[in-house]
């Protein structure tokens, strides 16, 4: 276990998440408003938990982690932090399945990976970056001390994506 809060554990991914990841990931709102990554198949899954979050715990210490919530043992989403190239400091990112959305567990891993940023990391600034679109995102963001601050485009990415940060 990484963080606890009142509801959720997050977690490292293990390769016993590789059916959550590979339905995750082929979620409507996952291609949509995070993109397609290409992953089909349970391989393609364990793939890109190998290559994303577990290659990240390695190299930073810290990653896109598994939130399940307390007293159950399915995972309901992603929540963490990211080092890209392309970014100057961390951000925090977070996808959930449709039945978990609206329950606030967005808002409430993302403070508490927010808090693990600062209190345990000792990083002094984190970013967000977000689809215009995705209003959704936008509130749990702004709920959680992130400020709007421009745009960035990401590489290989066909439209400006909002950029949000907070000093912790």
């Amino acid at each position: 276990m990484i963080l606890e809060t009142p509801r959720l554990v997050l977690r490292e991914f293990t390769h016993e998440d590789d059916a959550f990841v590979l339905r995750l990931l082929n979620e409507p709102s996952w291609l949509r408003f995070i993109g397609d990554r290409g992953v089909r198949t349970l391989p393609d899954a364990r793939r890109y938990l190998d290559d994303g979050p577990r290659r990240s715990y390695a190299r930073n210490g810290f990653g896109l982690w598994c939130v399940v919530p307390k007293g159950g043992d399915a995972p309901v989403g992603m929540c963490g932090l990211l080092r890209r190239d392309t970014l100057a400091d961390v951000d925090v990112g977070f996808a959930f399945l449709p039945e978990a959305w609206g329950r606030g567990y967005a808002r409430e891993s993302a403070a508490a990976v927010l808090d693990h940023a600062r209190d345990v990391l000792g990083l002094r600034r984190v970013l967000a970056i977000t689809d215009p679109e995705n209003a959704a995102s936008i509130r749990v963001l702004e709920r959680v001390g992130m400020r709007r601050e421009g745009t960035v485009r990401m590489p290989g990415e066909t439209i400006d994506l909002l950029l949000f940060g907070r000093k912790l």
